[in-house]
């Protein structure tokens, strides 16, 4: 017999490590509500036709295909083994890639129901056929927001709002937000020339992090920039404080562009309306997001103590829902990578330090009367927001410590034949080894009061 295992790239969550991923859902989930975002959820699945050609060649290689029901091989011509010819013919459903697709999908289909701007929150997983490694799964959640209906430069502010306010509520206090903008891209490939070949140079500065200076270099010279025109662009895809200063000089190198005239005002706008929230935010002009459907202003967040790929990104797509016939829809959307975040603050052992994840009171029955003795008191408890559960059988106390000490539970309530007796209960701090007698309805006031 084989031994059990999950598929390469996905995880299995304890109990433990569920506490603190719920952290995490949690205060995201509450920034987002703050903001006025709402909730939305959408099928694991799409129809493959819903996916691709939206995320770019790259992108569509790494749609997880899902085959087709009953006997999908009956037609198949054996002499089409190519994947381009294939897959069509024995999938048309997939796995769904990101959530920002299934959003666009979404809104077109329901239009006549929606107000705009329209406001979502999707805390969700996602599924991509990406090589497994540290911080890149091949199932992962992502939580977004996006906005839908207006070109609102006050929605990149609060995304910059939102960043600071829960990287600083999870305590991650070294982070980095690095914004661009596509058009600004857009002109600086113009000012080298090479402006016909922008999706593709786009594709390789996306890989900057992983192939570096030098490879980013050798895949410019492959496409067929010139010696000249790539160490020309390079030397503008710096990094740098998003500040007045920064775009005044950028505008007197791309000013005479209509693209990088737009970028600039945009960002100048950005600044403004982010006011002290953007003091952390610096202009990367290497930024990319090499997702074929950003059009504006692009995000991507970076831890700075840790060795960790970007923990959120996203951006503005002018037309997005346009390739699902309803044009003129400007949005623009973050999402927070959870899996990242949660390796970084596990690193950093920044989540909150609990002595009860789960349960806060266990009650010990030592017999059966027991057992129905807490019965009551356990439901009165719960009615008044504690945790709590019942030992389920009668079995030696110190089976029901060791149980509570595993759990992690800070409070025990022993019952046996002489608290039955006297109407009392036996209140046990776990932490600190202090013991005391109670009665069954001052068990509240009783820990309350330590």
């Amino acid at each position: 017999m084989s031994k059990p295992s999950i598929p390469q790239g996905t995880r299995d969550f304890s109990p433990a490590v569920m506490a603190k991923r719920k952290f995490i859902f949690n205060t995201i989930e509450s920034v987002y509500q703050l903001f006025g975002f709402m909730p939305l959820e959408t099928p694991a699945m799409e129809n493959l036709s819903t996916l691709t050609g939206k995320y770019g060649n790259e992108g569509d290689q790494l749609l997880f295909k899902i085959l087709n029901n009953g006997d999908y091989l009956k037609d198949l011509n054996l002499n089409e083994l190519d994947s381009k010819s294939l897959t069509p013919k024995i999938a048309d459903r997939g796995l769904r890639y990101d959530l920002t697709v299934p959003l666009a999908r979404y809104v077109v289909m329901n239009r006549n129901d929606i107000s705009f701007p329209f406001k979502r929150y999707q805390m969700q997983p996602v599924w991509r056929a990406d090589r497994p490694q540290k911080g890149r799964y091949r199932e992962f959640w992502q939580c977004d927001a996006d906005v839908l209906g207006t070109d609102s430069l006050l929605c990149e502010a609060d995304f910059i709002r939102i960043y600071n306010t829960v990287f600083n509520q999870l305590g991650l206090k070294d982070f980095e937000i690095r914004i661009n903008h596509r058009k600004l891209l857009e002109a600086i490939c113009e000012s080298c020339g090479v402006g016909n070949q922008f999706k593709t140079i786009t594709i390789i500065i996306d890989k900057a992090d992983k192939i570096g200076h030098d490879g980013v270099k050798k895949e410019l010279l492959e496409i067929g920039l010139s010696d000249d025109n790539s160490n020309k662009l390079l030397s503008l895809l710096e990094r740098l404080p998003l500040n007045p200063e920064t775009l005044q000089n950028l505008e007197s190198k791309l000013g005479h562009l209509e693209n990088g005239i737009k970028a600039i005002n945009d960002l100048k706008q950005v600044i403004l309306l982010a006011g002290n929230a953007s003091i952390n935010v610096k202009l990367d002009c290497s930024l990319a997001r090499g997702l074929d459907y950003y059009t504006g202003c692009i995000f991507e967040v970076i831890p700075t103590s840790v060795k960790m790929g970007s923990i959120s990104g996203g951006g503005r797509y002018d037309d997005l829902t346009g390739v699902f016939g309803m044009n003129g829809i400007s949005g623009i959307g973050i999402s927070f990578g959870i899996d990242r975040i949660f390796d970084v603050m596990e690193e950093l052992n920044l989540f909150p330090t609990s002595s009860n994840l789960f349960t806060d009171i266990l009650f010990c029955p030592m017999d059966e009367n027991a057992i129905l003795y807490c019965m009551d008191t356990a439901h009165t408890l719960r009615e008044h927001g504690f945790k709590v559960e019942i030992y389920p059988s009668a079995s030696k106390l110190k089976k029901q410590l060791d149980y509570a000490n595993d759990k992690k539970i800070l409070w025990v309530a022993i019952a046996g034949e002489n608290e039955i007796a006297s109407n009392q209960i036996s209140l046990k701090n776990m932490q600190t080894g202090e013991q005391l007698n109670c009665n069954l309805n001052d068990i509240e006031s009783a820990i309350k009061s330590q």
